[in-house]
């Protein structure tokens, strides 16, 4: 394999696992937002907050891997 192809095979690995966890992350953590606040409707309102930040934290994590791809 030439040097090339190296490169293009390290850039689709990067970018698949750091697109596949963050949404795994941010899949699970909606579903357990949701169920939280279906359990609990009142909460709603303590929830919402720290699903977002938690949500943006993990997309974070995928453009930080989009950047990683990019600079290979």
């Amino acid at each position: 394999m030439d040097s090339e192809s190296i490169s293009l095979l390290a850039k689709a690995i990067t970018i698949a696992v750091g697109g596949f966890a963050p949404a795994l992350a941010i899949g699970k953590t909606a579903s357990k937002a949701m169920e939280s606040i279906g359990r609990n409707p009142e909460s709603a309102e303590k929830i919402f907050v720290p699903m977002l930040l938690g949500m943006a934290f993990a997309e974070a994590i995928a453009i930080y891997a989009l950047v990683v791809s990019f600079t290979l």
